[in-house]
């Protein structure tokens, strides 16, 4: 029987270990795509405890917590610190086969020294050993990033903000990690959603143009991407339910934007004539300025209305959505390449179902212009799971060049979750290590530490330029 979690955790083959040990476990971290706050970086303040540390913001966590019947108090509300962590480690006992199972374990023994299981009997003990730790060390952002032997980290970044942490950052003498930010325009983007006039007037007086139809709509965010390209961004980031394509007249357009600003509602055909012309504009702008434009697919948010009104968004009620994909996608970047304005592009897909929509959409889009142009991003949200990375990796290697592969990002709200990372090249690495032993792929070691070192973080480095 194997030990818990130890230094060769699953890593079943020799080749598996060497890989991993020798080329992959110590290679740098691109963080390309994440959530965590520039200002929280630059403050770079210690941790009060564990649970401030670990738990807040976390919803991969918080649903765990309640599927295994947690009171909400112990998630978003009113209970104390500790206890919010004695009800973590009395539910992850119950997490087997769960990925937070083995974020968890990973962090606990990289970052805090602790390899004692964490369940219901041990979470007192272990809560009081990490606070000490963290009262006698160093938990500051700015550190746990060094620890972590992170050197790109791309936040996620509204299109009005001022990016003014991002400058702070540039300042700071002795943290050499570079913080870039993303250009978001999501909530430009939706013009169905409640709030919309709102921001648009927002957007409007954050590019300093005076917003009365569409057109204006573009010009001034790609007036906002000049100013994140002069701040160092070289990402996009859209998240849709499916990509959009509905080609519509500059009129009809109109029409549309002008009842979304006086607060009528908007059908989900018109919303798609709009988002599609502003993506095109959007993408052809993201291809000038040399940027890679990742769009993230699948996702059904805020699915408990009662919840989104008691706790707002992003605290754990989204889940995977199953419309069809592949028409309108198609259509989308074909409508950006005929013109010889597609950007670099990495696809996102929450449905596994997708893998193969996605993994074969790749090769009707690649140029010279950069190694593996479109890109299979990697296994995202509810995909971020063994099985789930297992499987976009194989569909990546069946259908494409895994070798190009721009390899993991974090996608997280915590400090600690780079333990993700690691995770990732031990199943990259069980991987290729399986083919390697059954005779699919040459034991040529220096072919092979270029792609593992590659997939763990030169590739990323070398596609978006940083």
């Amino acid at each position: 029987m194997n030990n818990f979690m130890d230094g060769d955790f699953l890593l079943d083959t020799d080749s598996a270990r060497h890989l991993f040990h020798d080329f992959a476990e110590d290679m740098p971290i691109c963080d390309y795509h994440c959530h965590l706050s520039p200002k929280e970086i630059y403050e770079n303040k210690q941790p009060e405890n564990i649970s401030r540390l670990w738990l807040s913001g976390d919803h991969y966590k918080w649903r765990a917590m309640r599927s295994a019947g947690a009171e909400e108090k112990y998630c978003t509300g009113d209970a104390s610190d500790e206890e919010k962590f004695l009800k973590f480690g009395e539910t992850l006992q119950y997490c087997i086969g769960n990925p937070l199972y083995h974020w968890a374990h990973i962090e606990l023994q990289r970052y805090f020294g602790i390899d004692t299981p964490l369940n219901a009997r041990t979470a007192k003990d272990i809560y009081d050993r990490a606070n000490e730790a963290i009262k006698n060390g160093d938990f500051r952002p700015q550190s746990l990033i060094k620890r972590s032997n992170v050197k790109v980290v791309c936040t996620t970044d509204d299109p009005v903000d001022s990016l003014e942490y991002h400058k702070k950052l540039k300042q700071v003498s002795d943290f050499d990690c570079k913080v870039l930010p993303s250009f978001r325009p999501d909530k430009a983007l939706n013009i169905q959603l409640d709030g919309f006039a709102d921001y648009i007037k927002t957007l409007g007086e954050a590019a300093d143009v005076e917003i009365n139809s569409y057109k204006d709509v573009i010009a001034a965010l790609l007036k906002r991407c000049d100013y994140f390209n002069e701040i160092g961004c070289k990402v996009s980031d859209q998240a849709f339910e499916y990509v959009p394509f509905t080609v519509s007249s500059d009129d009809e357009i109109d029409a549309v934007f002008k009842k979304a600003m006086n607060g009528e509602s908007i059908s989900e055909s018109e919303g798609d004539g709009y988002r599609t012309a502003v993506l095109l504009a959007l993408g052809a702008k993201y291809h000038e300025l040399g940027w890679a434009m990742e769009i993230h697919i699948g996702a059904i948010r805020n699915n408990s209305t009662r919840m989104f009104k008691a706790i707002g968004a992003d605290t754990g009620f989204d889940s995977v959505g199953d419309s069809e994909i592949a028409k309108k996608l198609s259509r989308f970047l074909d409508a950006l390449d005929v013109k010889n304005e597609l950007p670099k592009t990495i696809l996102f897909n929450l449905n596994d179902k997708d893998n193969t929509v996605l993994a074969t959409m790749l090769g009707n889009f690649q140029s010279s212009e950069a190694q593996g142009k479109i890109q299979f991003g990697p296994a995202w949200w509810f995909l971020d799971t063994m099985d789930g990375m297992t499987s976009q990796m194989k569909s990546l290697a069946n259908l494409g060049v895994f070798g190009k592969f721009v390899g993991m990002e974090t996608d997280s709200r915590s400090f600690t979750s780079y333990g993700r990372h690691e995770y990732f090249r031990r199943i990259m690495c069980r991987l290729i290590g399986r083919w390697v032993e059954d005779g699919w792929y040459a034991d040529d070691d220096e072919v092979l530490e270029e792609i593992v070192k590659g997939i763990s973080y030169n590739n990323a480095i070398k596609y978006f330029g940083f």
